[in-house]
C-alpha cells in the first residue's frame, strides 16, 4: 500500500481509495497524496475539496483512476 501511495505522490497522479472512517463507514474517495508519514498520509480530498489526514490502517484499497474515453467518434 505504501508503495502505491508513494508512487502516486511522486508522479502527482490522483488515485481512488476505499476508506474506513472512525465512525465505521466505508467511503470511496478520490485523493491527491501530498505527504506520507508513519501511520498516516496528508492528501487533498476531491470529495471534501480540502486537505485531509487519512490513517494508513483505515485505507482498505487504493487504485489508479482510469481515464474515461469518449467513444462517440
Amino acid at each position: 500500500m505504501k508503495y502505491i501511495l508513494r508512487k502516486h505522490m511522486e508522479e502527482k497522479v490522483p488515485l481512488e481509495i476505499i476508506y474506513l472512517s472512525e465512525q465505521g463507514k466505508i467511503t470511496q474517495r478520490k485523493i491527491q497524496v501530498l505527504e506520507i508519514y508513519p501511520g498516516h498520509i496528508h492528501a487533498f480530498c476531491f470529495l471534501r475539496q480540502t486537505k485531509r489526514t487519512f490513517k494508513m490502517n483505515n485505507i482498505l484499497s487504493a487504485r489508479l483512476i482510469k481515464a474515461k474515453y469518449d467513444q462517440s467518434g
